[in-house]
């Protein structure tokens, strides 16, 4: 599956990118993710379906402040995420945005780990 983005209200939820107009790697070493692979194995997670994930971003600026990963297992999905310093209000609203669309969108039944 192509990454999906989301609109959660005052958040904005895209996969993770490092390229020449936007590098989340900064935000990830902030989070305590420093593998310099991070991103390139979220975007082939993506491509396998095994695990989905979303940057949740300030808007304005598209910093990311926590991360959303979904695991499909079958008719069901694991539900888990982190957020940096502060942001836990963030993370909260991503993580009901993407059950919301796990459910709706997918058809899964999702569980929170």
């Amino acid at each position: 599956m192509d990454p999906i983005e989301i609109n959660a209200g005052a958040w904005y939820l895209r996969a993770l990118r490092s390229d020449e107009r936007v590098d989340d790697r900064p935000a990830l070493a902030d989070g305590g993710i420093s593998d310099p692979g991070y991103v390139d194995l979220r975007t082939s997670q993506w491509a396998e379906n095994t695990v989905y994930s979303w940057a949740v971003c300030q808007p304005n600026t598209g910093e990311l402040l926590a991360e959303v990963l979904l695991t499909p297992r079958g008719a069901t999905a694991e539900l888990t995420g982190w957020a940096r310093s502060g942001h836990d209000e963030a993370l909260a609203t991503a993580t009901d945005a993407v059950s919301r669309f796990a459910e709706g969108a997918l058809e899964l039944t999702v569980t929170r780990g």
